[in-house]
């Protein structure tokens, strides 16, 4: 006999099978191994495809990440249209779809058919995080959504940790030497080595493929409950800001826009960029291939120190300022020295980043009632800060190379992070605030 249960916010939920909190957790899972893989197959795919430069192998990042922007509005007109559950499964399948066409590019080497496979799970992640964020952030109090995000997180990089380990053994453990041989082969065998190389994918991408396909039918058997934000809009406030007739008069939601823009193009620096600069200042591949861990495992850490002490012991603006604040300081300390210690300042990066999320997402849709979907919506726009500003940190490492040395080029570009961080820091003082909330601030 099914038995009925409430979740934190009082919306009820039968209990059968999975809660929505593991549901939600899986599904966050899945955004970390598929989006964190991306900091292998750059280098991966440069190597396969025979790419001429760091900033076209960033095109791996740009054609995934500018699918939130495409398509994150049509996910939000989507959703009111089949509700958050079926979205969700809907998403999960177009991703299941861009993993198969991993496997007609790995036959045909064609890097603009891996990119297309990149911008259709893109495309899926869209619709899959413009639903499930909502649900993380509204399955509870207001003042402890940053924890639940923060759990989400975890999930999220302890998949990011795992693809990164296990596709940089199957794709880069031999690069050193594969590069290597490379050069004193053959036409027709070093064709028939790039084949090998980019058929590595192949088995990888059909079991993702597989386990999307599970999921997504897992997703619509679950007793995920299909939430009313319209309603629940309605009751948090009869304040005039519940009487707006536009998403876009909300200021503090086009603040939180700009600023999740810049914070997830930072961490995508962070998390994508730093095997290539490893690579760059002289480290091994087989090496450097291991950084974005490093990267992933210090927000690990900043996800668990979150759910500790967020709401009990610091608010989710107060832990938004330091992060802000710490990610200024690590991006100089980058910057101004070089080998491993730089590196471990750009992996700290991902400390000052972990928190980031957490916060910027509910304080941006807070108070929105029936404009959730839709503020979603343009938030996941603004994922498309991981397509830009690795492509604009390659641009500016070029353009540097014609006066320094690689490796130098490649450490200053890291000066563009800077103002990124100090902007997050204004949204988190100032900027999140509910102007017309003259009482609350």
């Amino acid at each position: 006999m099914e038995k009925s249960a409430v979740l934190p916010d009082n919306i009820p939920v039968k209990r059968s099978g999975l809660s929505p909190i593991v549901i939600i957790g899986a599904l966050f899972f899945i955004f970390g191994f598929i989006t964190w893989v991306n900091g292998t197959l750059i280098p991966y795919l440069k190597i396969a495809c025979e790419l001429t430069s760091d900033t076209e192998s960033y095109l791996v990042a740009t054609s995934f990440f500018i699918a939130y922007t495409v398509m994150a509005l049509p996910s939000s007109w989507l959703l009111k249209r089949t509700g958050y559950k079926k979205g969700m499964a809907i998403g999960l399948f177009t991703m299941a779809v861009g993993a198969m066409v991993f496997i007609p590019a790995a036959e045909a080497r064609s890097f603009n058919m891996f990119l297309a496979g990149l911008f259709i799970i893109g495309t899926g992640l869209a619709l899959l995080q413009t639903a499930s964020n909502p649900y993380a952030a509204i399955l509870g109090p207001h003042e402890s959504a940053a924890r639940r995000i923060s759990i989400m997180g975890i999930c999220n990089k302890v998949a990011g940790i795992f693809a990164g380990l296990i596709f940089g053994y199957i794709a880069l453990k031999d690069a050193d030497s594969f590069e290597h041989n490379l050069l004193s082969m053959s036409a027709d065998a070093k064709e028939a080595a790039l084949d090998e190389l980019a058929s590595r994918v192949v088995v990888p991408y059909i079991i993702i493929s597989v386990m999307l396909v599970i999921l997504a039918i897992v997703v619509l058997r679950s007793s995920l409950p299909d939430i009313n934000d319209d309603d629940r809009g309605e009751q948090e406030s009869a304040d005039p800001l519940h009487r707006k007739t536009s998403v876009f008069q909300f200021r503090h939601l086009l603040l939180g826009v700009l600023t999740l823009f810049l914070y997830v193009g930072v961490e995508v620096m962070a998390g994508d960029t730093i095997i290539s600069y490893g690579k760059a200042i002289g480290i091994p591949l087989s090496t450097a291939r291991f950084f974005t861990q490093a990267t992933l495992g210090f927000m690990l850490l900043g996800y668990i120190i979150g759910i500790a002490a967020i709401p009990k012991f610091i608010s989710q603006e107060k832990a938004l300022q330091i992060c802000a604040i710490s990610g200024v300081i690590f991006t100089v300390m980058a910057v101004l020295n070089t080998g491993y210690v730089s590196i471990l300042f750009i992996a700290l990066l991902g400390l000052s980043n972990s928190l980031m999320w957490p916060a910027i997402f509910p304080l941006a849709i807070k108070g929105l009632g029936r404009f959730t979907k839709t503020a979603s919506a343009l938030l996941i726009m603004a994922i498309a800060g991981g397509a830009i500003l690795p492509l604009l940190y390659g641009t500016i490492s070029e353009r540097l190379a014609l006066s320094f040395d690689k490796a130098t080029a490649s450490t200053q570009a890291y000066w563009i992070m800077v103002p990124c961080y100090l902007f997050i820091w204004y949204f988190a003082v100032k900027g999140h605030k509910i102007k017309s909330d003259k009482h609350s601030y």
